[in-house]
């Protein structure tokens, strides 16, 4: 997975960083931070995070609790507008497997 190199990990973390802000104001978990941003976008929308460990899996289930504001979610939009994701989702072979 080219998104979590080490290269692209360093670069990205400005938005671990921004979550992780975030997380501490709500006491939270960033990644109940993140989970809870996705289930704000549309209610449609159904993140499957996975795990195989019983207190991540009630982390989990704590962001379908956290409340983002209308700010909170500017906020979050508007920061990370402003750090450019590095490296690709998938590698390239599995880039060529999605939408044949």
């Amino acid at each position: 997975m080219p998104r979590f190199s080490p290269e692209a990990r360093k670069a990205n973390q400005a938005l671990v960083d921004l979550l992780g802000r975030l997380a501490q104001e709500k006491q939270a978990t960033p990644a109940q931070i993140a989970l809870a941003w996705l289930l704000a976008q549309k209610p449609w929308i159904a993140p499957i995070p996975g795990t195989t460990k019983r207190h991540r899996l009630e982390e989990n289930l704590g962001a379908a609790a956290l409340q983002l504001s209308a700010d909170d979610l500017r906020g979050i939009e508007q920061a990370a507008a402003h750090i450019p994701v590095q490296g690709a989702r998938y590698a390239e072979a599995q880039q060529k497997m999605i939408n044949r």
